[in-house]
């Protein structure tokens, strides 16, 4: 692969100060001494034309061909643009229907293929190619993009006083030796040899095959990783559901988590932090998670302290950058064919700075479309913060006269 970034360099340097000729010979010797590919990819990083490089190339192959004759500035065929006054404004107007961006920006991008632009402009009886159109565009100062993922819930007023809220009360319940613990449920993936994303090294012209589809194996079906990260400890918990994403199967995984990873680890503690998202089986909206958290509260003694990250931001929940990612990555091109293989898989993911990940699989089944009433919900012994009430609140054991 040719770094054309030199390249561009040593041309932008000197181009300005050479004549037509000139050029053209500096061109052709770049790619003289870049070799196989150089003319492509002298030709990305000067713009110079293939052909004028082929030029170039006969000029230093026969220098007393060479001739004193420059073309003048501006001599040469017209652009088309200039020869057809109407066209550039017909092609902005083509434009306007599928024109993206922020419109007070003078650099704008459009969805239009330049096959189809051209077929319309000569429709309109402008005599114009495909290869043409990219010019037009570039003139118009319109460009191709790829969507960019920006958008994350920042407009929400409490969005970074949040964020502060969440950190002090973790640093808190760290400072008091007590554990902090943030979950999410990963990703559902298929069970069998279908495609996974991402690259791995194997033997040369043998690579993995998988299904040409991604239709679900009725037999096989497929897995819920539901995650528990402790965050001081920089371990995590997995249970490998095969039913249902739900509040009770998410419970379930805390309560899996404390049993065989939690208690051994803080054998005092009264209290566990949670940070979660704002969606999925652990919402602050979903009753279902709250009457549940309140079931294991009753059963193991444990207050939960549950701070929810606001709409759009989870990605900043901390088992997506410190478990998941590194989960996806052991895994990658790897075909997830059986559910023991993605047990394996997920146990034997790690990190330099220490990461360790236990896997489970649990086969129980999860109802969905459970219903909690209001009745159920008063029982709840819920106290919720002066703060955003709906995203940060604690659920303590109840007096035993009060259990269900």
């Amino acid at each position: 692969m040719i770094d054309e970034k030199p390249i561009r360099i040593r041309f932008n340097a000197v181009g300005s100060t050479l004549d037509e000729r000139g050029r053209r010979l500096h061109a052709a010797a770049e790619a003289v001494s870049a070799g196989h590919g150089g003319v492509a990819a002298v030709a990305r990083a000067t713009k110079v034309a293939r052909s004028t490089i082929g030029r170039g190339f006969k000029d230093l192959r026969k220098p007393a061909s060479l001739t004193g004759r420059i073309r003048r500035h501006g001599a040469g065929r017209k652009a088309l643009a200039v020869r057809d006054a109407t066209l550039l404004a017909d092609l902005e107007r083509l434009l306007e229907p599928a024109t993206m961006g922020d419109p007070m920006r003078p650099l704008r991008w459009v969805s239009k293929s330049h096959e189809k632009l051209a077929a319309a402009l000569r429709g309109m009886d402008h005599q114009v190619s495909a290869s043409t159109v990219p010019k037009l565009l570039q003139r118009l100062e319109y460009r191709r993009h790829v969507n960019r993922k920006t958008k994350d819930g920042s407009n929400h007023p409490d969005r970074d006083a949040q964020f502060e809220h969440i950190n002090a009360c973790a640093q808190a319940c760290q400072a008091a030796g007590l554990p902090v613990i943030s979950v999410d449920t990963k990703k559902k993936e298929l069970v069998g040899e279908f495609k996974n994303p991402g690259s791995d090294y194997g033997p040369k012209g043998m690579p993995i095959e998988v299904d040409a589809h991604d239709f679900e194996d009725k037999d096989l079906g497929k897995v819920v990783p539901y995650g528990v990260y402790d965050v001081g400890a920089n371990s995590g918990y997995i249970s490998l559901g095969i039913d249902h994403d739900t509040a009770q199967f998410a419970v379930h995984a805390v309560r899996l988590w404390h049993d065989k990873m939690g208690r051994e680890r803080y054998p005092h503690a009264d209290k566990i932090m949670i940070t979660a998202d704002c969606g999925g089986s652990n919402g602050p909206r979903l009753r279902l998670w709250k009457l549940e958290l309140q079931a294991l509260a009753d059963a193991s003694g444990l207050t939960f302290q549950v701070c929810h990250y606001p709409p759009g931001t989870s990605k900043w929940n901390k088992i997506e950058h410190r478990m998941f990612c590194h989960i996806t990555q052991t895994w990658r091109a790897t075909p997830l064919i059986s559910r023991v293989a993605i047990v394996e898989l997920i146990g034997n993911t790690t990190t330099k700075t220490g990461l360790t990940v236990r896997c489970e699989l649990d086969t129980a089944t999860y109802p969905k479309g459970i219903k909690v009433s209001d009745q159920q919900m008063a029982t709840l012994n819920l106290n919720t913060d002066t703060f955003y009430p709906e995203w940060n609140y604690t659920i303590s054991p109840r007096p035993p006269q009060m259990t269900p």
